[in-house]
This record gives C-alpha cells, structure tokens and sequence, in this order.
C-alpha cells in the first residue's frame, strides 16, 4: 500500500469520528483511480460553524501522523508535507459552504468516491448536481475566446522579451502553453483531465503533439525563448485554424500575418 493510501485511510478514520465535521470530501488523483507514488492527498472538511471559530488546525492536521511542516497557501488551504515530499492539501470550511460545492464546475470523481462523511445527505445532494465532466467550449465564441487567450499570452511573451524581460517572458509562456494544451485537447477529444490541461498530458496525447507542446517551454535565455514562441504560435495556428473551421469561424488574417513576421524574425 502507498504510503498515500496509508494517510488516506487514516484522514477517513478521523473523519468519522470527528462529530465536529459535518461532511468532508476528498478529490484528486486518488478518488479518481489515478493516484500513485508521487500523488497529493486532498481534502475538504465542513465544520459546524461554532466549530470552524475554535478549531485548532494544527492539531487535527498533526492527528494525521508525522508531519515536516504545513503552510497556509494563497488560496488559504493548509498545505502539509508529510515525510518523503508527500503534499496533502487540506481546506478547512464550515457546513455553510456545502452549498457552494453546488458551483464548481464539475465533480472530479464519482460522488461515492468522494465522500468522506456526510451527515446531512447535503454533501451528497451538491455533488450529484455537478456534471461528470466541466463544460467545454463548444460554440463559435467560446473557441474564439479561447484561441484569443492563447494569442494574448503569447503576444505579451513577445514584447517583454523584446524589452529583456526574459523571466516575465517565461512565465507568460507558461499560460500560452496552457491554453494550447487545452486548444490541443478539445481538437483531439482527449478532454478527460480538460480543467488541468497539463495532466497527464504525455500520456493522453500523441507522441508528436506531445513533442511539439514540449518545445513551447523555454529557459531564461532570448534565443530559447525566441524558439519557442516560434513553436508556440506554429503549433497553436494550426490548431486555431483547425478549431475555427470546426466552429464555424474564421480566423483573424491579420493578426496571424503579425504573429507569422513577429516569429519568423
């Protein structure tokens, strides 16, 4: 057994006994089957809300087992490094905000597989109202905002690095390849992991794709960066071209002859 399963296991057995905890999800790799050595163990936990004003985080994380160290992330999860690098995330909530598991846009599991503990049926009731899978852009105006986004990172990762800004450079590369990860995945069908395009990609995709979105990663270096800005529009215009005939669109000519002498210089 992974030492995952381990903490898994282990997180449940605190749940059911925890009569603070309303309800309490888990997601991720491992409520959907995928999980292996190097997964995260993810969790949200809903507490009566007298509770959530009283609760020590700290010591019900440290109930789990051994623990190197935990951070509040910007997102105001508490983030636990568990030994040997394993990462758990853990968002502590009140059973108020049940309610708004009703929003996200897809459930990441089957609902069986997701619940921890539900002591309402409310848990229950906000994840069977979400869809197996997030809504994909289908329409004309979605592909085009979608392929447009694409277009806008790539055009800022352009210019900073023309003004050597290389690091900034990097990072806007970083969300044109994103969104031709998902450009990609919504032209080949291969949607399964859609609301993070990046997962699993080398083994969803094909060999040559996989090859071609590899080279839009770039070190901070301009002529690397260059190259791949390159490999970023050739491989995004074609999969632009591809999604717009598709929806019925035509694409924007003269941005692309831009884009064409801006990356062929």
């Amino acid at each position: 057994m992974l030492q995952q399963e381990h903490l898994i296991s282990r997180v449940r057995e605190i749940c059911h006994g925890d009569e603070r905890l309303v309800a309490a999800l888990t997601y991720g790799s491992f409520a959907q089957g995928e999980g292996d050595a190097h997964s995260d163990v993810e969790f949200w936990l809903f507490l009566r809300p007298a509770d959530a004003k009283t609760i020590d985080r700290r010591a019900w994380l440290d109930r789990i087992g051994l623990i190197r160290h935990v951070v509040v992330n910007e997102f105001g999860s508490h983030v636990v490094f568990f030994p040997n690098l394993i990462r758990g995330e853990f968002h502590f909530a009140t059973a108020d905000d049940i309610a708004s598991v009703a929003t996200w846009p897809a459930r990441s599991a089957p609902t069986d597989q997701m619940i921890v503990v539900d002591r309402t049926g409310a848990l229950r009731q906000a994840l069977d109202s979400l869809p197996a899978q997030p809504h994909l852009p289908t329409g004309g105006q979605e592909t085009d905002e979608l392929c447009g986004r694409f277009a806008n990172w790539l055009v800022l990762a352009h210019h900073v690095s023309q003004r050597g800004e290389l690091l900034r450079a990097v990072d806007a590369l970083s969300h044109a390849q994103r969104h031709l990860l998902w450009m990609v995945r919504l032209a080949d069908g291969s949607t399964a992991h859609w609301l993070t395009p990046s997962r699993r990609a080398e083994v969803d995709l094909g060999a040559d794709v996989v090859r071609a979105v590899h080279a839009t990663a770039s070190a901070a270096d301009t002529d690397a960066i260059r190259d791949a800005i390159a490999a970023a529009w050739t491989c995004g215009r074609a999969y632009w071209r591809l999604l717009a005939a598709r929806a019925g669109r035509e694409v924007p000519t003269e941005l692309f002859k831009e884009l064409d002498n801006a990356t062929m210089q």
